[in-house]
């Protein structure tokens, strides 16, 4: 079982208990999955960075992502349908609070003048996305395999109802938002 799997099952759920009063055990919320998401850019059309990129995600998240396409041309964006245009990895399960784990430990505290997250990133249903400009701050990368720095949104998807009670929750998972 993983580490951040553990610490909501032991301290996360009696918190949430107390804090919201639940009467039911399925009201707490919990982590329902982690989508990560890149756009190529211009580099949609060079094989060699598509495939980099690909395997650079997949070091990243332990999981290997897909390659989205465009569903229609878009002639003042100079892209067809049918061309790779991004690619995403959806991690449920342990490879998410595996994922999450080293996000919150390793990588944000690896950022150059970190203050913490913004805490206004919510939907206003309790999901929290953020966006890295580059992929350096994981120690999963490897600094000499880089052609370019390219950036990555994090989406991490919940059952709450609240941004109120997606805040809690990341928080006491151990999420850094700014004060």
């Amino acid at each position: 079982m993983q580490r951040l799997k553990e610490i909501y099952l032991k301290d996360v759920v009696p918190q949430l208990n107390e804090q919201f009063n639940y009467t039911n055990p399925q009201q707490v919320p919990q982590l329902k999955k982690v989508v990560i998401n890149r756009g190529f850019g211009e580099n949609y059309q060079n094989v060699k960075v598509l495939e980099s990129s690909l395997d650079e995600l997949t070091n990243i998240s332990g999981q290997r992502g897909i390659i989205t396409k465009s569903k229609k041309a878009i002639a003042s964006f100079k892209v067809r349908e049918g061309m790779p245009v991004g690619m995403t990895v959806t991690l449920r399960g342990e490879k998410m609070y595996g994922f999450l784990d080293r996000l919150i430990n390793l990588s944000l505290p690896r950022i150059r003048d970190f203050q913490g997250v913004s805490s206004k990133s919510f939907d206003g249903r309790g999901n929290y996305s953020l966006g890295f400009t580059d992929q350096l701050m994981f120690p999963e990368v490897d600094f000499d395999k880089i052609n370019q720095t390219q950036g990555m949104d994090i989406t991490v998807v919940t059952s709450c109802k609240t941004d109120e009670e997606g805040r809690a929750l990341l928080k006491a998972l151990g999420m850094p938002f700014k004060s």
